[in-house]
């Protein structure tokens, strides 16, 4: 079977018949070699498949995001792909400005004041309890958002809500956190697990920003999160854009101003993320305040020269038993990919890896206090 995708032509100006077998290749055990990838005109491409007959699949998609429009242009042996793979073309098909080379993206602020959450506990100690998780787009730990029913993705927000309330940490920070999306449910997942959480305030950087998409970085807090600013790292194709979202946050108890940030780098290359850090390490030194980074640094420690040791050194930070064996945060692979790390002027009292299933990556709490 051909299969006639047809979408907008800025899209097709940067996808390349190679990128799109091996993207499928890797995702996909059922897409073999034999697979042939043919360029139609300037606004569609043809795919051939081979087993198995997905026009109904692909024009269910179709309708459902009117993203891109489908035919079938010619029935020869039937074929069928991977949903992942599916999903891949379709993120494609909803990212026109992936590439856009603007350092500072928009960012979105939501105070939920209505929320009825008690915060003198917080504000009568000295101590704060920080959280990070990487969100994936509401799905968990199952197959590609877009085919995730509505009801499905709020079910698995609410998850993390409840994990959320019943750990209560002061501050949250989140990667891959979804604002209104046709491939998520077309709704803030932010301001959504703020309310079912009952966080008063939140920050929401747009790193990634298309027809119908939105995603990036965010903090949650019960403390007022002061001085926003959302980075958008450098173009890095064929990867997505990355970033960080940085506010300031009065100690519990004290004067003291901190920063806050929640960060994101890039999967795929040691190169992008050295010099996505060099970016933060430049933002960062012009604020002078103590230090809490927590995200998804999609890499491990390895030596001090390693990028993560780098950004640490750099930014004179520490982390917790940073070449552990018992702490991974990425199933998957099991590999410890999400950290938090501090300034010299903090430590931490406690430290632990979720075991609750809330994301393909485990999340990560920690108490600290002033050293």
């Amino acid at each position: 079977m051909v299969i006639q995708l047809s979408f907008p032509a800025e899209i097709t100006s940067f996808i390349t018949i190679p990128v799109w077998h091996r993207m499928c290749e890797t995702l996909s055990t059922k897409v073999t070699k034999r697979n042939k990838w043919h360029p139609k005109n300037e606004s569609a491409i043809c795919i051939i498949f081979e087993t198995g007959d997905i026009l109904k699949l692909i024009k269910k998609i179709s309708n459902r995001t009117r993203l891109f429009t489908v035919k079938c242009i010619e029935r020869s042996r039937l074929v069928t792909i991977a949903l992942t793979t599916l999903g891949v073309i379709v993120k494609l098909f909803m990212i026109s400005d992936m590439f856009d080379d603007r350092e500072t993206r928009p960012i979105t602020l939501t105070d939920t004041t209505d929320i009825d959450k008690e915060k003198s506990n917080i504000l009568s100690r000295n101590s704060l309890k920080v959280m990070t998780l990487n969100a994936a787009h509401g799905r968990k730990d199952g197959r590609h958002q877009i085919f995730q029913k509505n009801t499905s993705i709020k079910s698995n927000l609410n998850d993390i809500a409840t994990v959320l309330e019943q750990g209560n940490p002061d501050v949250i920070a989140l990667q891959e956190a979804d604002g209104p999306s046709a491939w998520s449910g077309n709704f803030d997942h932010v301001e959504y697990l703020a309310r079912k959480a009952k966080y008063i305030y939140s920050v929401r950087g747009e790193h990634v920003k298309g027809k119908k998409l939105d995603y990036g970085t965010a903090l949650l807090s019960n403390l007022p999160l002061n001085t926003p600013v959302s980075i958008t790292f450098a173009p890095s194709p064929p990867t997505f854009s990355k970033g960080a979202v940085i506010c300031s946050i009065n100690w519990p108890g004290t004067d003291m101003k901190i920063d806050i940030v929640s960060l994101h780098l890039d999967f795929a290359r040691k190169s992008v993320r050295r010099k996505q850090i060099d970016k933060l390490v430049e933002k960062l030194t012009q604020r002078e305040r103590p230090l809490i980074i927590m995200g998804d640094f999609n890499c491990e420690w390895k030596d001090k020269k390693s990028t993560l040791g780098t950004l640490m050194n750099t930014l004179n930070l520490k982390a917790y038993r940073p070449e552990a064996k018992d702490m991974k945060t990425f199933p998957k692979t099991g590999k410890r990919l999400d950290w938090i790390l501090i300034s010299e002027e903090l430590e931490f009292s406690t430290y632990n890896v979720f075991e609750d299933t809330m994301s393909d990556h485990l999340g990560v709490v920690s108490d600290l206090r002033i050293a």
